[in-house]
């Protein structure tokens, strides 16, 4: 339960849940932490496009966090469960910490003369792929600890403001580290990098202890399906995390905005920075907006027509050639998903058992938390063989495919409201 107890509250108060200290610490660790994660993904991305040219060495940055984070992302519900989370977390940002260095080592200009080149890709992409093993037990982490920091009816409202404040972070993060790289080059950009990696780490070794909430009674092979079996049996659940796996894997072009900003628009590091940046904007606004109008009055209608405009402006941003177009399809993109995530996080807080939790938010990792990155994959691999535009505009069409399929198999969850969607 949270720590302290704040004054009566109006029942739209939209600042409820940034009232409890323990939400307010939450926020701050996530936003540092996102902050530097996508600034690296940016200014990383980039740098290997720009020694190698190669598209396909975009799909395989996806492909290599990928890999761990959803091989062992049960084992890492099962352990967030099991475990004290604030030690867990400082162990998972110690980690990340190390890949960020060893990685701001061998892009050092002064490193040249001791690092033979042809070591330093493969450098790299081994310190993403240890980036993608700490994400499978960061997300379970914070999942839990989310949980415990607000009451339960706060959830609707903890939800957009900890998708605001990561949204906020993937605005900044990709701007800054865009830009940095841009006008300083690579080694300032991981200096910023690893600052907000340091103060997110300050924030967690401060939190209070969230200790275990699952004593494990059966062996861990039945403790993990417990997990698996609960998402399967609610078909809510099981459908949500299938939509945006899907939508994400065929529709997501964020692997490929290197390609757009060096050999399309042409606008360099700073404008890769911006298109990212963009995205994140029109998702953020939206979520502030929706922490005053909330989505969750008929959840499910809402989330296919979300899910519906994130295709449409992945096919639209697709066939721009104006760098000020493209930049407002990403915002739309943004904005689009935004909704789509307030109302699958809410839907999962709600449902999921106390007890539960990690092993579920893990079950959630293998479909949505790691989707970008398996998208990022098949983007890449897409484009390798079908060409950048062609690869974008299929991407965004099997989007709206699947959104179709998805609301001709669930026409009866459609009129529902978020009350009648928890009971029984």
């Amino acid at each position: 339960m949270p720590s302290e107890t704040p004054p009566t509250q109006a029942p739209k108060d939209p600042f409820a849940a940034l009232r409890y200290k323990d939400f307010r610490s939450y926020l701050g660790m996530r936003f540092f932490f996102t902050f530097a994660y996508q600034a690296q993904a940016v200014i990383i991305s980039f740098y290997i496009y720009s020694l190698t040219h190669n598209k396909f060495d975009l799909a395989l940055i996806g492909l290599f966090e990928a890999i761990p984070a959803v091989s062992i992302a049960l084992y890492g519900g099962y352990v967030a469960d099991k475990s004290e989370k604030r030690k867990m977390l400082l162990a998972i940002s110690g980690l990340v910490l190390f890949a960020s260095g060893v990685m701001f080592l061998v892009t050092m200009k002064h490193m040249e003369p001791y690092l033979h080149k042809g070591w330093i890709i493969p450098t790299l992409f081994f310190m993403i792929f240890l980036n993608g093993l700490a994400r499978a037990f960061y997300g379970p982490a914070t999942f839990t600890i989310y949980a415990h920091s607000i009451p339960k009816e706060l959830f609707p409202n903890g939800s957009t403001w900890s998708s605001s404040s990561w949204q906020t972070a993937a605005i900044l993060g990709p701007a800054a580290g865009g830009l940095i790289y841009g006008y300083y080059g690579i080694t300032p950009a991981f200096i910023v990098i690893i600052f907000f990696q340091l103060v997110s780490i300050a924030i967690i070794y401060f939190l209070k202890p969230y200790p275990p909430v699952f004593i494990p009674k059966a062996n861990i092979w039945k403790s993990l399906s417990e997990g698996i079996d609960f998402v399967v049996k609610s078909k809510i659940l099981i459908w949500a995390m299938s939509l945006d796996l899907f939508s994400v894997f065929f529709g997501g072009a964020v692997a490929l905005l290197p390609v757009f900003a060096h050999d399309i628009l042409k606008v360099g590091s700073q404008g890769l920075g911006i298109m990212r940046a963009m995205s994140s904007l029109g998702a953020v606004l939206t979520m502030l907006a929706m922490a005053r109008f909330s989505p969750m009055g008929r959840p499910w209608r809402n989330l296919l027509i979300a899910v519906t405009g994130f295709g449409v402006s992945i096919i639209c941003f697709g066939i721009s050639r104006s760098f000020y177009l493209s930049l407002f399809f990403l915002f739309t993109e943004g904005a689009f998903d935004s909704i789509s995530v307030i109302i699958r996080g809410t839907i999962m807080q709600l449902l999921t058992p106390e007890n539960m939790r990690g092993r579920v938010s893990a079950v959630n990792s293998m479909f949505i938390g790691s989707s970008n990155e398996i998208g990022a994959f098949e983007s890449g691999t897409a484009a390798t063989l079908m060409g950048t535009v062609p690869s974008v505009v299929f991407g965004g069409g099997m989007t709206l495919l699947i959104v179709t399929i998805t609301y001709l198999k669930t026409k009866k969850l459609i009129p529902l409201s978020l009350a009648e969607i928890q009971s029984p």
